[in-house]
C-alpha cells in the first residue's frame, strides 16, 4: 500500500514545523474522460487535510486549466468529504461543489472508495459506488472547461486557510493510506 504520512519536526523552519507529501502523474500521464478512483483510508485532526484531485494538463496555469476535486477532506469536520470543480470564474471558495455526511468514524477507521465518471459534459461522484453529486455545464457559472486531458494528484497537506492548522488536539503522525488507484476508459 501507499502510505503518504505526515509529521510534526520542530527541527523544520519557523512556522512550518510539519512534513507531508504528494505524488501526480504530471508529465507521466494524463486522461480524458472515464472513472477514476481510489481505495482510500483517511487521516484526521485539526489541520490535516488529505485530497485525490485532478488539474488540467493544458499549460494555461490555475484555474484556467481546471481543477476537478475528487476528494477532498478536513480533518476538523471527520465525517464529511467534498467534490468541487473550479475554473476562470468559479475558483477558490467560489468552486461549485458539494459535500457528503456520513457516520461518525467511517472514513478513519475503514478503506471507501472515492471516484469519479467524467464524460462530456457530466461529471459525477461516487462514495463506495453510491452516486453523491453531479455537475453539468448548466451547474457551473462560467465556462466548462472539463474537456482535455487531466492528470492526477494524491496529498495530504497540514494546515492552510481552509482546514486551519494543527492545534493541541492534532495527533501525528497522521497517515493517508491508500489500497490503490485506477483509471478506467472506454476503448
Amino acid at each position: 500500500m501507499l502510505v503518504i504520512e505526515a509529521r510534526e519536526d520542530p527541527t523544520l523552519p519557523a512556522g512550518r514545523p510539519y512534513s507531508s507529501a504528494r505524488i501526480k502523474t504530471q508529465g507521466l500521464h494524463a486522461w480524458t474522460y472515464g472513472r477514476i478512483e481510489a481505495r482510500m483510508k483517511l487521516p484526521y485532526g485539526q489541520g490535516i487535510w488529505p485530497a485525490f484531485w485532478m488539474l488540467g494538463d493544458n499549460n494555461k496555469g490555475w484555474p484556467a486549466s481546471g481543477e476537478i476535486d475528487i476528494l477532498e477532506h478536513i480533518g476538523r469536520e471527520p465525517d464529511t468529504i467534498y467534490a468541487t470543480v473550479h475554473a476562470p470564474g468559479y475558483s477558490g471558495g467560489n468552486g461549485v461543489g458539494s459535500n457528503l455526511v456520513v457516520p461518525e468514524g467511517t472514513l478513519k477507521d475503514d478503506f471507501h472508495v472515492y471516484a469519479i465518471e467524467w464524460q462530456e459534459n457530466e461529471i459525477r461522484w461516487f462514495f463506495d459506488d453510491q452516486e453523491y453529486f453531479k455537475l453539468t455545464p448548466a451547474d457551473v457559472p462560467s465556462d466548462w472547461i472539463f474537456d482535455h486531458d487531466f492528470f492526477i494528484i494524491m496529498n495530504m497537506a497540514v494546515g492552510g486557510r481552509w482546514p486551519g492548522y494543527p492545534d493541541k488536539t492534532t495527533t501525528f503522525p497522521q497517515f493517508l493510506t491508500v489500497d490503490y488507484v485506477r483509471v478506467y476508459q472506454r476503448p
